[in-house]
C-alpha cells in the first residue's frame, strides 16, 4: 500500500529509525483503524521483493517495519529473506490472526477483538501491545499477556480518537499492574508519519 522511512513511533522500538513497508489487504475490520484504506490488497500496486529492498536501502536506517492491513494475510519469507541478507533488521506489527511467515527479528503481537490472534503467534511474541478503547479492555488485555512468551513486553496503547479519555484511566491501571507499560503513537504528537 505504501512506505516509508521515519521514526517508529509506538511499543517498544518507539524513536529509533525504521523504514515501514505497509501492505495492503486485511480481513480483521477493525471499526476504528486509521488505515483503512489498506483493507482492499487488490487496490494497490505490486511491487517485487527486490523493488522493496532497493527502496529501503536508499536510507541509512536498516529496521524494516512490515504492517498493514494485516500483513500475515502474505508469505513474508521471501521479503524477510531478502530484508536479512541485504543487513536489515526485520519487525513485524501484526494482529496475530493468521499464521506467522517469514523471519524476525521482532514479534509485535496488538490482537484485535474483532479477529483472534492465533496461539502460536502470540507464543513468538516478543511486544504485546493492546489497544485500549474501553475499559473492559484491560480485562482482555490480561488475557493475552498470559498467552505470550513471559519475556514478552506488555503494552497498553490509548486508541488515538479516545486517548483523552482513556489515557488517565490506563495511567492508573499501568500503576496498578507495573508488568506493563504505556505506549503512545508519538508519530502522530510529532505530526510525522
Amino acid at each position: 500500500m505504501e512506505q516509508f522511512y521515519t521514526i517508529q513511533g509506538e511499543g517498544y522500538n518507539t524513536g529509533r529509525a525504521a523504514y515501514f513497508i505497509r501492505l495492503g489487504g486485511c480481513d480483521v475490520g477493525c471499526h476504528w483503524c486509521d488505515v483503512k484504506e489498506s483493507w482492499d490488497a487488490d487496490a494497490h500496486p505490486r511491487q517485487s521483493v527486490p523493488q522493496l529492498v532497493e527502496a529501503v536501502l536508499e536510507h541509512a536506517g536498516r529496521n524494516v517495519v512490515i504492517t498493514g492491513g494485516e500483513p500475515l494475510m502474505h508469505d513474508l519469507g521471501p521479503l524477510t529473506a531478502a530484508l536479512q541478507a541485504a543487513g536489515c533488521r526485520t519487525w513485524i506489527e501484526t494482529s496475530g490472526a493468521h499464521p506467522l511467515s517469514g523471519t524476525w527479528d521482532w514479534v509485535c503481537v496488538s490482537p484485535k477483538k474483532f479477529k483472534a490472534p492465533l496461539p502460536e503467534v502470540l507464543a513468538a511474541a516478543h511486544e504485546l501491545k493492546v489497544i485500549v478503547f474501553n475499559g473492559t479492555d484491560f480485562a482482555w488485555a490480561e488475557e493475552h499477556a498470559a498467552q505470550v512468551p513471559g519475556t514478552a513486553r506488555l503494552y497498553l496503547q490509548p486508541e488515538w480518537s479516545r486517548a483523552a479519555r482513556m489515557t488517565p484511566e490506563l495511567v492508573e491501571y499501568v500503576k496498578q499492574h507495573p508488568q506493563w507499560q504505556v505506549s503512545l503513537q508519538t508519530h502522530k504528537y510529532l505530526d510525522i508519519p
